[in-house]
């Protein structure tokens, strides 16, 4: 009994305990705050990763509509409800 009272009451080891209490829980970069940075930095890449699949996706097109002209004139007529001059346009809205 008297060793592991010795033990426990170390200055050493209750030194060691109280600085890992201190980082754990108190610090500027406790448990918590590093799982929020963690979970931060996972969505930002996910974000990333869609935003330069979105911008693989634009620039495709943009090479589609460059090399067709059918492709620029169907692209124009859906998006700027452009017309040939003995056409009417008629916009359906939902």
């Amino acid at each position: 009994m008297k060793k592991a009272w010795s033990i426990i009451t170390n200055k050493f080891l209750l030194t060691a305990v109280a600085f890992g209490a201190w980082m754990f829980f108190f610090d500027q970069y406790d448990v918590r705050s590093m799982q929020a940075r963690k979970k931060e930095l996972q969505e930002t890449k996910d974000h990333i990763a869609y935003l330069n699949n979105e911008i693989a996706k634009m620039e495709r097109e943009h090479d589609e509509m460059m090399s067709n002209p059918q492709r620029l004139e169907q692209y124009a007529r859906e998006q700027y409800l452009m017309k040939r001059d003995n056409e009417d346009v008629y916009v359906v809205e939902k």
